[in-house]
């Protein structure tokens, strides 16, 4: 939803390179990636609060989609210092206050509206989480190119929020929703609080709704 565009850069990059493969001469990596990045400009333009710099991508996404597009996985090295960059960049809860609360958590998992040109700019987004993630038993309806959550926080022993045992899994799953590259370079999942997508206390919302023992989704 607000990851995607990477892959779309991807198959320009990839249909630009297929179109010059007849050509006697054809352009070296930096002169299809200027090529391509034209392309994108003159393809796209500024509707409401969708801009066309969000076409614009950082090291990760940039190394991400570089390696996609070669058909290899990224060089580890490279992908450790990505992971490290973006851990270093989790912005964590003010206070240590990790936990909102989970009916609120579950409205924003639901929900998929927001940063689109007709949203009005400063609205309040949603989460989007059912269209990847399989989260509370009642809803029957969600995708699955992410590992389900059901039982999330009661498969990860949580069954006290404030017990000293529970602090680690708590702050990992804090900086998976924040910037899940901190843990996987190349992952899927959108970077939630880095790339403004939820606010600080949304993600609170969405970690009790994983964690609380009294949330359903624990039950």
């Amino acid at each position: 939803m607000y990851d995607s565009n990477k892959k779309m850069l991807a198959a320009l990059a990839a249909t630009v390179a297929v179109t010059l493969a007849g050509c006697g001469s054809a352009p070296g990596g930096a002169d299809l990636d200027q090529l391509t990045a034209k392309i994108a400009q003159e393809s796209f333009r500024d509707q409401g609060q969708a801009k066309v710099d969000r076409l614009v991508q950082d090291e990760a996404d940039r190394a991400c989609s570089e390696a996609d597009v070669a058909g290899k996985p990224l060089d580890e090295q490279q992908a450790k210092a990505i992971e490290a960059a973006n851990f270093a960049a989790i912005k964590w809860p003010a206070g240590g206050q990790y936990i909102g609360d989970w009916k609120l958590g579950e409205k924003i998992a639901q929900s998929g509206r927001g940063m689109t040109w007709s949203d009005k700019a400063g609205s309040e987004n949603g989460g989007n989480c059912y269209n990847c993630h399989q989260i509370s038993k009642e809803e029957i309806s969600y995708g699955t190119l992410g590992p389900s959550l059901y039982h999330y926080g009661k498969n990860r022993g949580v069954k006290d929020l404030y017990a000293p045992e529970s602090a680690a899994i708590i702050q990992y799953t804090w900086g998976k929703i924040w910037n899940a590259k901190a843990y996987n370079a190349c992952s899927q999942m959108p970077r939630a609080g880095h790339k403004g997508i939820l606010t600080e206390q949304q993600v609170q919302h969405i970690m009790a709704l994983l964690l609380d023992p009294n949330s359903p989704v624990n039950k």
